[in-house]
């Protein structure tokens, strides 16, 4: 499995961070594997898929090149860097950009586990590289990023909380399947069969989520390592929400069921005005209306308050069958 030896004080400076970038190789996979995990990335991909396969046809380099950058177990490191907190989408894809034609060639054979297919044989490797990764951004990223963004910051400021609860471990568990605290000091960061790495003291470990339910790891040197992860599901739906059921919005009414659906995690007013589209006094109001029926309570989360819902809350939302398998 993939081990990662962390210190304790590295993980306490370690931090959340929104990543444009990390945004748009996630979409970038999720076009290239031509299938979405719930009904909001399903939504994208008819909208983006055709338009992404008439780029690759019209490029015949392009197809080898992602299926090789992304391999099976091994994503190729030139084409995904690891991006610095506070960097734009141009800033990093400049860096993909600026890589040498050997390196890109050397990391590309890293990623295919041999040699590479002719047509990859080439110097424009990291242009060629560069130009599908901001299409990708430009086209079908970029349009939607306002709201995304603000999805990403609920998730992020909800996990801080979580953090500032009940410590580092529960969140490391949280953030896929494969990732996992084991104590001392040890971070299950994936399930593959990767020799440990030792993250020397002082340098920056950085959490990126992305809408896309999708994963890695990456690093820079020994100065930067980031672990990039699904933001919270219920979050991740861009083109469509969780729907409300009728027994319960006939209950409380439908605003405030809406409400109470997303508050399994902790948010702020403005984040579930971000999510759910209402307006911030009506927002306020529900709420309000929740907290005197006793089923959300109020959290403070540095200079953030937080909703989320109490066990009464949770009675509530579990027998109106939110969440149940279908």
């Amino acid at each position: 499995m993939g081990l990662w030896q962390i210190g304790t004080d590295t993980l306490a400076r370690s931090r959340f961070v929104l990543s444009p970038f990390a945004e748009t190789f996630a979409s970038l996979k999720l076009l290239y594997a031509g299938a979405g995990g719930h009904p909001g990335e399903e939504a994208w991909l008819r909208a983006h898929l055709p338009g992404y396969r008439a780029r690759l046809a019209a490029d015949p380099v392009a197809a080898p090149l992602v299926q090789t950058a992304i391999g099976t177990s091994w994503i190729s490191d030139f084409f995904c860097p690891t991006s610095c907190a506070g960097e734009s989408f141009e800033q990093t894809v400049e860096r993909v950009r600026a890589a040498g034609a050997e390196e890109a060639r050397a990391n590309l054979r890293v990623s295919a586990g041999g040699s590479l297919p002719t047509v990859l044989e080439r110097d424009d490797l990291p242009e060629r590289a560069a130009a599908l990764l901001t299409y990708v951004w430009e086209e079908t990223v970029r349009p939607y990023w306002a709201r995304r963004r603000r999805v990403l910051e609920a998730d992020m400021v909800a996990r801080t909380a979580r953090v500032n609860q009940g410590g580092w471990a529960a969140v490391l568990d949280s953030l896929n399947p494969g990732t996992r605290w084991l104590g001392e000091s040890r971070f299950q960061v994936n399930v593959l069969a990767y020799p440990p790495r030792e993250i020397a003291a002082g340098a920056e470990l950085l959490f990126m989520p992305v809408t896309p339910r999708t994963s890695w790891v990456s690093w820079e040197g020994r100065e930067r390592y980031a672990v990039v992860y699904p933001c919270l599901g219920v979050l991740a739906e861009d083109h469509d929400r969780r729907p409300v059921p009728a027994g319960l919005g006939a209950l409380v009414g439908a605003a405030r069921a809406a409400l109470l659906t997303l508050l399994g995690t902790p948010m702020s007013t403005t984040q579930l005005v971000a999510v759910t589209g209402q307006g911030l006094g009506s927002v306020g109001r529900h709420l309000r209306v929740l907290l005197d029926a006793g089923l959300v309570e109020r959290r403070r989360a540095g200079r953030s308050v937080l909703y989320v819902r109490t066990a009464a809350g949770e009675v509530l939302v579990e027998a109106s069958g939110v969440g149940r398998p279908r």
